[in-house]
């Protein structure tokens, strides 16, 4: 091994001799690229590998020809290019070969050797690693995409592209991203042989020896992408993705109108159709004219659209009255609503059509449950707070189990500052299950604190605990202990502190809190410090190393602490903890004691 070393490392003695010579490096910087690359090979030279000593000995080289770049910009000296970095780019891509060839699962190692062969240009190579990347990951077609765009893009080679996507498809079928990029790579190819079709004609050149033929000029390739592509894969979304690439260039007026026929023809009952059909007649206006330069003439013609698009979305909910189509004409209409417009009128317009559609939705019991808080909020905001609290109480009684649906009643009500808000809240905690109540209760406490007396808030958050999860509890118990300090002070948060404290499961902040409150106090007492530190290692002290460190803190800092404790309380973290925690321990305690921490 130490031989294979020392070739290796007499093998870059002409370029570090180079790099002396032309005044880059220094001799002491030789000595030390030398004595580090020696460290890095003794590793990567091992029997036992490890992935990540490739990696530093890689990054070494990259931030090795990084210097270089730099001193010679400093220095203005461009020569002995081939003498120098070639050697050490040539050492990069053997070492990425050792690597991915023990590693060949890792991806990332992969897309490393990819970005490296990009940056430096090394077009060839990158093809080989190309290869060789999906040879052993043909089951990712992100990654065949990633080289069909490279050869398109970068090496301008529109066959090499198409070859490379034909093989992807026969791995992946059925990948409608893989189709996607196919068939924009095919448009993309024919808009650049127009252009430079075009700019021969222009240039009155002899076009016969050149092939340019029609039906790609025309996109016809793309065509018989997008005959093969919906007869693999199905639904409205992935024809609206093609139409969308289609739409991007100016010469596929007649594709376009083939995927929309067949859009209307074989999703007729899929509201992306009926979306995309309505959303359409936005950008079918009319030609503008002198007559339409003032702005109140331009918000007549964007309401005569928007009338156009709902009297679609009208058919569209009649011809397929399900929540899913209910809920895209909702969302038009609240889109409309959100645009900025100067138009008060229109302004008025939008927001009429938008209340009456959420009012239709809702009489027909297809408006999903995602956006009753939209419409309450937006009833709230025009200052219909009856109609709000009559549609908050609908839709709970349709989703009677949705914690979320109550949870929005009742911040309606709240808002309102209505009567019925304990009413509605003993409602809520009867109809949904104990499991995930956690927010209604939240709400509850948090409201009776300003609305209620203590002895009802007290008896509130008492009731709470037995009510809810175990799980949920822990949130409650803090809350309660916070209250109770804000409400009555410490003796009310010890009394609550000691109702609780075996009361199990318990949170590491519950502790915390109990323990901040008592540091506040004038008379602090360590020993009450101490029984709270106790409770809550006794519960946390096998996963927080912290903890026994801000106990031992405690004793060494506080008047009344013992120091003489801090060996015992070491011995028994020592003990309890395990792994990294105890080396984490370990380090800070050595901190603490030497004053650093």
């Amino acid at each position: 091994m130490a031989e294979r070393i020392e070739q290796r490392i007499e093998g870059r003695l002409p370029e570090l001799e180079q790099l002396e010579r032309v005044g880059l490096f220094t001799r002491k910087e030789i000595k030390a690229v030398i004595k580090k690359a020696s460290a890095l090979e003794y590793k990567i030279q091992r029997r036992a590998l490890h992935k990540e000593d490739f990696i530093n000995y890689i990054q070494y080289e990259i931030n090795l020809l990084e210097l270089i770049k730099k001193r010679r910009s400093r220095v203005g000296y461009s020569f002995k290019k081939d003498e120098i970095e070639y050697s050490i780019v040539q050492r990069i891509h053997g070492l990425f070969r050792r690597a991915t060839e023990k590693w060949k699962d890792d991806v990332q190692l992969w897309l490393s050797h990819v970005a490296f062969c990009k940056k430096w240009n090394k077009k060839i190579q990158l093809s080989k690693v190309f290869s060789a990347m999906l040879a052993i990951h043909p089951n990712k077609p992100a990654l065949w995409i990633m080289a069909a765009k490279w050869e398109m893009e970068e090496r301008l080679s529109s066959e090499s592209a198409r070859h490379l996507f034909l093989r992807a498809l026969r791995f992946h079928p059925e990948s409608p991203k893989l189709y996607q990029e196919y068939f924009r790579m095919e448009l993309m190819h024919a808009e650049k042989q127009r252009k430079e079709k075009k700019e021969f004609e222009q240039a009155k050149m002899d076009l016969g020896e050149f092939n340019y033929s029609e039906e790609v000029l025309n996109g016809e390739m793309a065509r018989i992408i997008y005959r093969n592509a919906v007869q693999e894969i199905k639904g409205a979304e992935f024809c609206l993705s093609l139409l969308s690439i289609a739409k991007l260039f100016d010469f596929t007026q007649d594709l376009q109108k083939e995927i929309l026929e067949n859009l209307q023809a074989e999703h007729a009952d899929d509201p992306l159709t009926w979306d995309y059909m309505a959303r359409r007649e936005l950008e079918m206006g009319s030609l503008p004219s002198p007559e339409c330069s003032s702005k109140q003439m331009k918000a007549s013609e964007v309401a005569q659209k928007e009338e156009r698009c709902c009297a679609v979305f009208e058919e569209a909910v009649t011809a397929l009255p399900t929540e899913a189509m209910w809920k895209c004409y909702v969302t038009f209409c609240l889109e409309r609503l959100n645009r900025k417009t100067n138009s008060e009128e229109l302004r008025r317009k939008r927001l009429e059509r938008t209340l009456s559609v959420f009012s239709g939705a809702h009489e027909s019991t297809l408006l999903p449950e995602t956006l009753y808080k939209q419409w309450l909020h937006l009833l709230l905001e025009v200052g219909l707070s009856e109609k709000a609290t009559e549609v908050a109480a609908a839709a709970t009684k349709r989703f009677s189990q949705s914690v979320e649906m109550w949870h929005t009643r009742l911040q309606v009500l709240i808002k309102l500052n209505s009567s019925d808000v304990a009413q509605c809240f003993e409602e809520a905690v009867r109809q949904v299950k104990s499991k995930g109540c956690l927010p209604l209760w939240t709400l509850w406490v948090e409201w009776s604190e300003g609305a209620n007396s203590k002895e009802d808030t007290q008896a509130l958050y008492q009731r709470s605990l037995f009510v809810i999860a175990p799980a949920d509890s822990v949130t409650m118990k803090e809350k309660y202990l916070d209250w109770a300090y804000r409400d009555g002070g410490y003796k009310k948060a010890k009394k609550v502190f000691t109702s609780l404290h075996e009361s199990r499961p318990f949170s590491l902040a519950f502790f915390r809190k109990m323990i901040e409150i008592e540091k506040e106090q004038e008379s602090c007492k360590m020993l009450n410090l101490r029984e709270y530190y106790e409770r809550a290692l006794r519960e946390f002290g096998s996963t927080d190393s912290d903890l026994w460190l801000d106990y031992i803190k405690e004793e060494l800092n506080h008047p009344q602490g013992k120091p003489v404790n801090c060996g015992n309380i070491h011995w028994r973290a020592m003990k309890m903890l395990e792994g990294e925690l105890v080396e984490k321990f370990v380090s800070k305690y050595t901190l603490l004691q030497t004053g650093h921490l």
